[in-house]
């Protein structure tokens, strides 16, 4: 935590010393956005992109499994309320779903997956769900799709604050404070939450509760920006996370455990313009550090540790006003080790180009990547995106891809178990899709092919288990989205439905991959009449099964979740904003883990105040 509180201490000083600028003299200015993920805009045009709004992350809770498991048609593990938990994207693994920071990969360097409890979403300007094949441009696991956590910078907009607090069921407190200053040369925001529980929900249709299930964290993120010119900017981001958290109990006469884990993301990019060049450095430190305690009562615990320091140079150039060349270079160095991993370092450079061009009405962009490293042949990476707009009606777009997953440094380097000999898993993905606008609306329908191949699985070895390149899985399914919003006076309504089915199989044994549901549908219908608004959200999941064999006697029931809420707005501009907003408004019994049971109807109210 001493990270934070220099943080803090250094934008206060910043506060400081640019408060005699004028505010008048600001409010003549245009405002100016700077982004860093320019991937997600820039080479993702044939694939689908979605941008939560910023209404629907202040109504989520603040974990980021909550947020997407309504708002996304990702599904979810979740060993209970604010356990483990996991994302099945497209009928993928955990591990194939990439999640990026500010254009970089966070996902572990010890299983090659994020904790989707782990991620607090006040800390985050925009939150983007893109489907489908990205490892050209986001790497490691990016099979399934890729979650995008970014943060804005703002210019000329003076001083601004936001204060948000929740209060609700089981003793949950949720709060964040983000304030940021900005004039025509430098912006600074920072941002820090915090969200704490005791967990101790009652089980529906039984006199079981939820016990150890207690946990904390504590979130604090930093961005600043600074125009050394017109065409030249500086910019930093960081980002502290630290989490305790006590692991639910299936049983009462288990060993209560807790697991605790402090990461740090910082990153230094510089952006410069001339003629029609784009030139982009990165410089990011990341670490990851965890420890495990068996029982709580005791000091023991196993750990991990691994720090990565990146680098990547992009350079762009604009051939033609709808024609854009791209180059990049990036090195990548681990260094690892845990309890069962001695100290280990792995370097990974990589070379990718990245092509765009529009003819009228026609679209395209093609990608390349190859890395090298020393522990295992990286496959050539390439995608490929077609856009045609037949008319102001209707669009398709179609996208074929290469994508890959590295073997993780549990994998390759854990104690008496490690495979040196691993192949990266490989995907050949293809994805068509259909856009219908209307007025007031729109309706996608996206069919999607993923050939997934050298799936890395621990298996028993004697009496030892192995990670082996084993599974050859295919995965096919179809996506479909309608939305519609209307206006009448002073009455807006708005409507959204969403439904997935994915088939998910392993080709050896033709059967469903175990925690893949075939069905999810997720939507919502808004109301707002002025200052008020009332909303209601609901998502369907349908049954998974947890053994491989698809024995229908041990499976995960479906269920179906409703949550309903209202709001009403202060002030001229609505600064302050009141809410309140109950969960599994039915009181469903259900889980998404096989006898990890979730809690049955619950309450929050919340206060969001701008200023």
């Amino acid at each position: 935590m001493k990270q934070v509180f220099t943080y803090i201490a250094v934008l206060l000083a910043v506060y400081t010393g640019q408060t005699q600028t004028s505010l008048d003299s600001l409010q003549q200015l245009d405002e100016i956005v700077v982004k860093t993920d320019t991937y997600l805009k820039t080479f993702s045009n044939t694939q689908s992109v979605s941008t939560l709004k910023d209404s629907v992350l202040v109504r989520s809770a603040s974990s980021l499994t909550d947020v997407l498991n309504f708002n996304s048609s990702i599904y979810f593990k979740e060993n209970g309320l604010g356990m483990v938990s996991s994302a099945a994207f497209r009928g993928t693994t955990a591990q194939q779903t990439a999640v990026v920071w500010n254009g970089i990969n966070i996902n572990s360097q010890f299983n090659g997956q994020t904790d989707f409890n782990t991620i607090n979403i006040r800390n985050f300007d925009e939150i983007d769900v893109r489907s489908g094949g990205g490892s050209v441009l986001y790497g490691s696991g990016a099979i399934g799709g890729s979650i995008h956590l970014n943060n804005v910078l703002h210019f000329n907009e003076g001083f601004s604050n936001r204060l948000f607090a929740r209060y609700g069921s089981f003793e949950t407190l949720d709060w964040a404070y983000q304030s940021g200053y900005s004039n025509d040369r430098m912006s600074v925001n920072a941002s820090l939450s915090r969200t704490s529980s005791e967990n101790d929900y009652d089980f529906v249709d039984s006199e079981k509760s939820n016990l150890n299930g207690e946990f904390y964290n504590t979130s604090f993120s930093a961005t600043i920006g600074y125009k050394l010119s017109y065409k030249s900017f500086l910019k930093f981001y960081s980002y502290v996370f630290d989490g305790d958290r006590h692991f639910s109990l299936q049983s009462p006469t288990e060993t209560p455990t807790k697991y605790k884990d402090f990461n740090t993301r910082n990153m230094l990019e510089w952006d410069v313009f001339f003629g029609g060049f784009r030139s982009n450095v990165k410089l990011a430190y990341i670490t990851e550090r965890f420890k495990y305690f068996g029982n709580i009562a005791s000091d023991a615990y196993t750990f991990g540790e691994a720090k990565s320091l990146i680098g990547k140079y992009q350079l762009g150039y604009k051939i033609a006003k709808e024609t854009y060349l791209q180059g990049v270079l990036d090195v990548t160095q681990t260094n690892g080790e845990g309890s069962s991993i001695h100290e280990n370092e792995r370097t990974i450079t990589g070379g990718s180009l990245l092509w765009k061009q529009a003819i009228k009405r026609f679209f395209y962009e093609a990608t390349l990547r190859k890395e090298i490293t020393q522990n295992y042949d990286s496959p050539l990476l390439f995608s490929l995106g077609l856009q045609y707009e037949f008319n102001k009606v209707y669009t398709v777009n179609m996208n074929a891809s290469k994508n890959y997953r590295i073997p993780t440094y549990n994998d390759l380097y854990w104690a008496g178990s490690a495979n040196p000999n691993l192949d990266p898993e490989t995907s050949y993905q293809f994805e068509i899709g259909n856009n219908i606008s209307f007025k007031n609306g729109s309706f996608s329908v996206i069919g999607f092919y993923n050939d997934i191949t050298d799936m890395i699985r621990w298996l028993p070895n004697g009496s030892n288990w192995k990670p082996i390149n084993t599974d050859h899985v295919e995965a096919y399914g179809l996506e479909t989205r309608l939305e519609y919003q209307r206006v009448i006076r002073d009455h807006e309504f708005s409507f959204n439905a969403n439904y997935s089915y994915t088939k998910s199989e392993d080709q050896e044994t033709k059967k469903q991959l175990t925690y893949v549901p075939y069905h999810k549908a997720f939507g919502g219908v808004g109301y707002q009449y002025k200052a008020l608004s009332a909303y209601w959200q609901s998502v369907f999941t349908g049954e998974v099964f947890i053994l491989s064999d698809n024995n229908p006697r041990y499976v995960v029931d479906s269920y179906w979740l409703h949550n309903a809420g209202v709001e009403y707005g202060f002030g001229n501009s609505q600064s302050w904003v009141v809410g309140i907003q109950v969960k599994n408004i039915m009181n469903k019994n259900y889980q998404s883990v096989a006898n990890r049971y979730m809690p049955g109807i619950n309450y929050n109210f919340y206060i969001n105040f701008n200023f």
